[in-house]
């Protein structure tokens, strides 16, 4: 596997995030936790979802992506139910954090009920672990941001 890395060379080496603490799910999960968001990562992916982050985007390793993670794992069995019922508090909650505008919420609803949905029916769905559902979840709720919403 190759990774293009560009450095910024207006910031002196090392100051950007730690990949394994910073980023990635870890960091989502045990942010005030070090040792935590490390193991987290390391055991989720070997890392690389945290490395890719905070070599590719390290912008997400920190800010309302954390808020937003945070809040999709302690809130998910809310969240789904009102994906599929189409509307709540919980749903546009996450849809404000992700920076979704009021009149934009409508369409955003609509795309991750359709995705939610469709994950929900597949086979392997009930298997997963509730970290893995949240990260679905986060994962569906940010491309319907990306794609009905001006973030």
């Amino acid at each position: 596997m190759s990774v293009n890395v560009q450095a910024d060379s207006s910031k002196p080496a090392g100051s950007g995030p730690n990949p394994y603490s910073d980023c990635g799910i870890g960091a989502a999960l045990f942010s005030n936790t070090g040792w935590a968001a490390v193991t987290s990562n390391v055991i989720w992916d070997l890392g690389s979802t945290a490395i890719t982050s905070a070599t590719a985007s390290p912008e997400t390793c920190s800010g309302k992506n954390i808020k937003t993670a945070l809040f999709i794992r302690d809130t998910y069995t809310q969240l789904v139910e009102e994906s599929a019922a189409g509307d709540g508090m919980h749903l546009k909650t996450a849809l404000n954090l992700v920076e979704c505008g009021e009149a934009q919420q409508s369409n955003a609803i609509q795309a991750v009920r359709s995705e939610m949905g469709a994950a929900l029916s597949n086979a392997d769905y009930q298997g997963k672990t509730h970290l893995e559902k949240s990260s679905d979840f986060y994962n569906v709720i940010n491309k319907a941001a990306a794609r009905h919403c001006s973030v």
